[in-house]
């Protein structure tokens, strides 16, 4: 008896209107849409995390594009075999005028001769490139090979796209799980799609695992709940309602352990978000003002590095971006802390509540513009780097705030380098 494919594989979607998620790309106007519907292809690098769609879009591509399009796995394919296709794709467009569409999985895994094997044919349009890669093309593909592509990226699935995934598996009757009746709690489909972490086969293989675990109800539904979910993938269900108090319980631990210098306890609430499929975006942001509120100026590095890791955790995706995630943390915990930079917007803030500030000193004003000079826009300002030093004392708060202090720094960490950079320009003892 021949054994039914995997449901992950069976529910692969068969057109654009059945693909979910990469919507920046498939929406209707954006670049694969146009390319589909017109069936107008130019060479490209699919590059994303696993389960986002790569292979599924190309195997709508080859239902939909009147080119010949031929697929192959780069792990098991040499350069004979890639010889032989682009000697078929030559005759072809030769004889008989249509372009081959070359769908190449996996192609980080070609080294640099087979990668230079592709260059001449993709440069004279005898074939139609387009590689699908989980690692950096800019790393991965060849200079000369990725300047006649575009990389068009594919992000992890949001929960709205999984949810949908998780919906259409549990209903279509002929390829999904229609025919058998299954129900999955609200729990068990939340835990179902945060262990997915953005990737549509993990979701699809970690339901199918539970349809052994589940129990059928007296009126023959199959009930798969958390713990079915939990047992089938062998994951621990981690306490943490992304709705309630432990989502800001956990939160906020996590915020007071990086600011309490405690490295291992920060740790312990990223990992315990992490396990749970906390959104890695949320965490990162929440990283990001904890370097700029109580690192601060002690260790200005902290928010470049907070900031370089979120912008990572879109570009690598999970569950490699946890990785950054960690770095940040541990980077923030054991950094020198200063909130003196937040205090003193905070006075400013507060002294605008408070009074009316005044007007812009006629020194400071914009002199840029005809007719300024009549104005007597700018007239006195001196230009700090006619001075030694490239600073020369002058008035820049309006009149009636004229000599407040708001920023007062610290001793800790760089901080103390402005400290003593300010005294020596102003002679202002901060300590007085």
């Amino acid at each position: 008896m021949r054994r039914k494919a995997p449901l992950a594989y069976r529910l692969r979607p068969r057109s654009l209107e059945e693909f979910v998620g990469q919507e920046h790309l498939t929406a209707p106007g954006r670049i694969i849409y146009q390319a589909v519907t017109e069936d107008k292809f130019l060479p490209a690098i699919f590059y994303g995390p696993p389960g986002t769609g790569k292979t599924s879009l190309a195997g709508i591509i080859a239902r939909m594009t009147k080119s010949r399009f031929i697929q192959v796995d780069a792990s098991n394919t040499g350069v004979g075999e890639i010889r032989k296709v682009l000697q078929e794709a030559q005759d072809t467009l030769r004889f008989f005028g249509k372009q081959t569409i070359l769908f190449i999985d996996e192609i980080h895994r070609f080294n640099k001769a087979q990668q230079d094997i592709l260059l001449p044919a993709v440069e004279q349009g005898v074939i139609i490139l387009i590689g699908a890669t989980t690692e950096n093309p800019f790393f991965e593909i060849n200079a000369p090979l990725l300047s006649r592509t575009r990389v068009l990226p594919f992000y992890p699935l949001e929960e709205k796209h999984l949810h949908r995934i998780l919906d259409i598996a549990l209903s279509d009757r002929e390829r999904g799980l229609g025919k058998l009746q299954v129900e999955v709690t609200p729990e068990a489909r939340e835990f179902l799609v945060r262990s997915a972490g953005g990737d549509a086969r993990v979701l699809l293989n970690s339901l199918e695992a539970s349809l052994d675990l589940g129990k059928r109800d007296p009126g023959g539904v199959l009930c798969i709940d958390q713990e079915a979910v939990a047992a089938a993938i062998q994951k621990k269900i981690v306490l943490y309602d992304r709705d309630g108090d432990q989502h800001y319980d956990v939160l906020s631990a996590f915020i007071k352990s990086m600011r309490g210098s405690d490295p291992d306890a920060a740790l312990h609430w990223l990992a315990r978000m992490l396990q749970a499929g906390e959104d890695p975006r949320l965490i990162a942001r929440r990283i990001i003002i904890c370097a700029a509120e109580d690192v601060g100026l002690a260790d200005p590095q902290a928010l470049v590095v907070a900031t370089a890791a979120a912008q990572g955790v879109d570009y690598v995706g999970m569950p490699e971006a946890q990785l950054l995630l960690a770095e940040a943390v541990l980077y923030i915990a054991c950094a020198p802390k200063s909130n003196r930079a937040y205090v003193a917007l905070k006075k400013a803030l507060d002294d605008l509540e408070k009074e009316n500030p005044g007007t812009v000193p006629n020194h400071l004003r914009d002199s840029s513009y005809p007719g300024a000079k009549v104005l007597g826009r700018g007239r006195g300002y001196l230009y700090p780097h006619d001075y030694p030093e490239g600073y020369v004392p002058q008035q820049y708060l309006p009149d009636l705030l004229k000599g407040r202090r708001y920023y007062q720094p610290s001793d800790r960490g760089h901080e103390r380098k402005i400290k003593e950079y300010l005294k020596q320009l102003r002679g202002v003892n901060f300590d007085a």
